[in-house]
């Protein structure tokens, strides 16, 4: 028998640039302190731990975990690329849901160094070798890769649907507007259109500096619990998982020889289908959403994976206001990662904190109101992603 998965605490410390934050460590702590005392609970009610991170030595888990309580339970390590933080989350929930625990953390935390992210073992064959073969036969420009996968997939949809640069810009000055509001945001100065327009060009007629999230550290947490351990601990059954779901890459993402899919595109639109066929809804349900956003032309191509506009249509859905307040779903009210940045492992739990706090309706001047359904969209490439739907009882 499955059991419904209750979010009964989540906590989230804030981000800072590389060099400001304090360690690993330190932040995973502090992160799950602050989902125990949400959920009003002690760290002994806790049954199994999975901490997500990135860049770090094995068993990093344990030392976060270590310094809250030493009570001898599994504690399990994730490395999933960029959606560590979801995949920890998504390996807690199926714990709770298939009955064995009823009382799980998940913790994601990243301790990262400035600039542009880069192998750390090159005396080994590289998890990308076939991701970056591609993508060197799709994309010449002499860039970090990461910008050149990401530019890539904008360039291409600009190329096959004429969406503009502007609209890659819009969605950057949308992000600073909603992270003036959030107090945990790296970046809350608000920009318009035009400043990030004419900020340093990465790629000429494609993208600006301000288009890339910026590497951060950080750390946050979410508690679950089935909804026997919540009557029992009298934990309000307020926020939900729905439905989840995690896909990895098909041949496509190779064969078809396209930026667009090599980025993760169809690994998104495969689970944001398994998820809405899962609750038995679909996207015009959906209230608000924190997606993946590491560059805003992956936002703009995620708008379409999700459903919430037809292929080829994200630019009318960005200028028609359909991405923020007053439109059809708001997109990371938060500021998404190009405002409080991307701590890999902790990137995906900072959805679910985001979201967790809207459904409830404490999310202050972020809140968007009325709010009962979210998605989170979580992307790693190499690949995984993970789509969860929250909804408020």
């Amino acid at each position: 028998m499955k059991s419904n998965v209750i979010i009964a605490g989540v906590g989230m410390v804030p981000f800072s640039k590389p060099g400001a934050s304090d360690t690993y460590d330190r932040m995973g702590a502090k992160a799950i302190r602050l989902a125990l005392a949400d959920a009003g609970i002690d760290y002994d009610e806790v049954q199994q731990a999975y901490a997500g991170y990135v860049y770090g030595d094995s068993t990093a888990g344990q030392v976060a975990v270590y310094q809250v309580g030493m009570t001898g339970i599994p504690v399990i390590n994730v490395n999933n690329n960029c959606s560590t933080g979801s995949t920890a989350l998504y390996l807690a929930r199926q714990a709770i849901e298939h009955g064995v625990a009823d009382c799980v953390l998940a913790v994601g935390f990243e301790q990262m160094s400035p600039g542009a992210i880069a192998a750390k073992y090159t005396d080994r064959p590289s998890p990308f070798a076939r991701f970056d073969q591609l993508c060197n036969e799709l994309v010449t420009e002499d860039l970090p890769l990461a910008l050149r996968y990401f530019g890539g997939a904008g360039h291409e949809h600009m190329q096959r649907y004429g969406t503009k640069m502007e609209t890659f810009a819009r969605i950057r000055a949308k992000a600073s507007t909603h992270a003036a509001n959030n107090p945990l945001a790296l970046l809350r100065k608000v920009v318009t259109a035009e400043e990030v327009m004419n900020d340093m060009v990465l790629w000429p007629g494609v993208m600006t500096r301000m288009m890339a999230c910026p590497p951060t550290c950080g750390g946050a947490a979410a508690l679950l619990v089935s909804a026997d351990f919540a009557r029992r601990k009298g934990i309000a059954a307020t926020v939900t998982i729905e439905a989840q779901a995690m896909t990895t890459d098909r041949p496509g993402t190779f064969d078809e020889r396209s930026m667009i899919k090599l980025v993760g595109a169809d690994m998104t639109r495969e689970a944001a289908q398994r998820v809405y066929a899962q609750a038995g809804i679909g996207p015009a349900d959906i209230d608000v959403c924190e997606l993946h956003d590491c560059f805003a032309q992956n936002e703009l191509i995620t708008y379409e994976g999700l459903g919430f506009c037809a292929e080829g249509e994200g630019e009318k859905f960005v200028m028609d206001g359909n991405n923020t307040y007053g439109g059809e779903v708001v997109t990371n009210p938060s500021g998404g990662l190009l405002s409080k940045g991307h701590p890999l492992g902790a990137t995906g739990l900072a959805q679910c904190y985001e979201l967790t706090r809207q459904l409830r309706g404490v999310a202050g001047p972020t809140q968007v109101a009325g709010a009962r359904r979210a998605l989170q969209h979580n992307l790693g490439l190499g690949g995984a992603c993970v789509v969860t739907l929250y909804g408020r009882q």
